[in-house]
């Protein structure tokens, strides 16, 4: 009887274990279940409003991911953040993702933005033609997607690197303030800065569009998409969403919003084109092309990157 009664006792002990080894499994499994935090880069420019829809209208909650968005005033802290392994992501642009690789760090290109980059004169600049800006001051921040697009524009242009006089100005608002006081003839400006100068009496003379030029991009580290592969295509079915939504509501409905997060000037309002925002999509390779062959031209890259080494679009299937 007292034999019975200890395995009874022994049973019921080895049940109790079991139920929270099960506990602890489901618990586990769980925590397993929940989706890991990103952290996206952002410059103040068309490209990022996208990423601003979907985290202020809740669609990357709805994703079960968390994103938190990083501003960056300049193309340089944007890339030494991601290269220091305190962003998953930005949104960025070939150049920077060529740059990356020749300096030993793991990036790569996932898909396209929908950006938009200006050659605008200043307001008080005679000059009514690419050509007639010969030997003026075009301000840039250089080696980026701006100085790469104002030497397309250029040579469209018909001017020559040796014709241009190029003044470097990292910081976008410091080359839009510089501009719209005239100490300077002509700056190329990412969208929403470029309207900012035409509305206080700059004029457009050229802009990638009319070249079909599309170099902008979101990189990814490495680590970022074979650790967070699931977060990732989080993100981009909330982008998704953002995208269907400024497709279909008028600006005004958002466009305080965006000013507000974006840190956009409020001189936007009233005066800013979107783009035709896409779905994400991965580059073409002649535009990839195109801005290898650049980089190697100038000397700034020493390899012939292939498509391949650049590009991941696992996320765009």
């Amino acid at each position: 009887m007292k034999k019975a009664t200890i395995l009874l006792i022994f049973a019921m002990m080895l049940s109790v274990l079991a139920g929270c080894s099960s506990d602890k499994k489901d618990n586990n499994s769980s925590k397993q279940g929940q989706l890991q935090n990103i952290t996206i880069g952002l410059m103040p420019d068309v490209d990022s409003i996208p990423f601003i829809i979907a985290q202020e209208k809740g669609y990357f909650k709805e994703e079960g991911v968390t994103v938190t968005l990083k501003p960056f005033k300049s193309a340089m802290d944007r890339d030494s953040a991601l290269q220091s392994g305190n962003l998953d992501g930005a949104v960025s642009d070939m150049l920077a993702e060529a740059f990356a690789k020749a300096g030993g760090f793991d990036t790569v290109i996932t898909s396209i933005t929908n950006g938009s980059y200006k050659l605008v004169v200043s307001k008080d600049e005679t000059a009514t033609s690419v050509q007639e800006l010969k030997g003026k001051e075009i301000a840039i921040s250089k080696n980026t997607i701006i100085d790469y697009v104002t030497d397309k524009i250029l040579t469209e242009g018909g001017l020559s690197s040796a014709d241009s006089n190029k003044v470097v100005i990292p910081q976008i608002p410091t080359r839009l303030e510089m501009l719209q006081n005239s100490k300077i003839a002509a700056a190329t400006l990412p969208e929403p800065m470029a309207t900012i100068a035409v509305k206080n009496g700059g004029k457009v003379l050229r802009t990638s569009e009319q070249l079909n030029l599309n170099p902008g991009v979101l990189i990814f580290t490495t680590k970022s998409v074979n650790e967070k592969e699931k977060e990732i295509q989080a993100m981009y079915r909330a982008y998704s969403k953002a995208v269907a939504y400024l497709a279909s509501e008028p600006m005004e409905n958002y466009i305080d919003l965006v000013i507000e997060k974006g840190g956009f000037p409020k001189d936007v309002k009233g005066a800013l084109v979107l783009p035709k925002y896409k779905k994400a999509t991965a580059p073409q390779e002649k535009d990839i092309e195109d801005v290898i062959t650049w980089l190697q031209s100038r000397q700034l890259i020493t390899q012939k990157y292939l498509y391949s080494d650049l590009v991941d679009t696992r996320f765009l299937r």
